[in-house]
């Protein structure tokens, strides 16, 4: 009887704690969704509005006047789409990929300099990446890429944290006895990472893709440094021009500038968020 009683009084502070939970967690999700309604919202409203009252959660009826301003100036938001998708497609393409397959032969295989190879890795994490901007520009200038897309997209290649990322993933959930499998039915190497390993990544490829498209999408520094075309400008850079003497004085059309640049990052991590909690479960169980 002790026992049931105590079994009983531990569920019903359970159960008396999960409305507190409830409403912090609904709290903490307001807070975050706050700033991007506003902004939203801000959207829609004119300079005087937004002066008399910065924070208002209903729109207005200056949208259309807002776009129209927008699009009078340098902002180009269909040219500036398409080189950011161009970018950060290709970034997250070939960052995930490749990161993968190097992962994969820091698991699946046993060589002298493996651990050697790995420590380097770990190394260039320590290193910022502002300090050879420098050296890669001179690069980038002597091979004739400058106001060219290629040296924002190919360095994506070598991407230590996802390396890392992937590396703890497989070392968590791969058997290496599908592996081996594969090799006796005679599947190649590449055959055996392209339709075996990579469906089995799957949860951490969406969740690196996730994180590689919104950081490759809001760079700004790189392309700003590379490109001086505006046919070739990307969004940030589009957005960075709306603090020009045309938008100076038009807050609202500057919050719907911002608004089409985040847009599309929405629309990427609601169509894989539902992979993130399973690519952050890295503790998965081996057979």
């Amino acid at each position: 009887m002790s026992k049931m009683n105590k079994t009983s009084g531990s569920s019903s502070k359970l159960f008396k704690g999960k409305p507190f939970v409830y409403i912090l967690l609904g709290l903490l999700a307001i807070l975050s969704i706050l700033p991007f309604w506003v902004m939203f919202m801000n959207a829609t409203r004119s300079t005087p509005e937004i002066q008399q009252q910065a924070l208002s959660l209903l729109p207005s009826s200056h949208l259309i006047a807002n776009f129209k301003s927008l699009m009078n100036g340098v902002f180009d938001p269909v040219t500036g789409f398409i080189n950011s998708l161009t970018i950060s497609v290709g970034v997250t393409i070939l960052a995930v990929y490749f990161s993968s397959l190097t992962a994969y032969g820091l698991v699946a295989y046993d060589w002298k300099l493996k651990n050697t190879f790995f420590t380097l890795i770990m190394c260039i994490l320590m290193i910022p990446t502002t300090i050879a901007i420098i050296g890669f520009y001179q690069m980038v200038w002597k091979l004739g890429w400058t106001n060219n897309l290629l040296p924002l997209i190919l360095p994506a290649m070598a991407s230590p944290t996802i390396v890392f990322f992937m590396r703890q993933y497989l070392l968590a959930t791969l058997s290496m006895e599908i592996v081996e499998a594969a090799r006796i039915d005679g599947s190649g190497e590449f055959a055996t990472f392209n339709k075996i390993i990579l469906p089995i990544m799957k949860p951490a490829i969406a969740t690196q893709a996730i994180f590689v498209f919104v950081t490759s999408w809001n760079n700004l520094f790189l392309p700003l440094v590379l490109l001086t075309k505006k046919e070739l400008f990307t969004m940030p850079i589009m957005v960075s021009l709306l603090r020009g003497d045309h938008y100076k004085t038009e807050l609202g059309t500057v919050y719907l500038g911002i608004a089409m640049t985040v847009l599309p990052l929405f629309v990427v991590y609601f169509a894989l968020s539902k992979y993130i909690i399973a690519g952050v479960a890295l503790g998965g169980v081996k057979e």
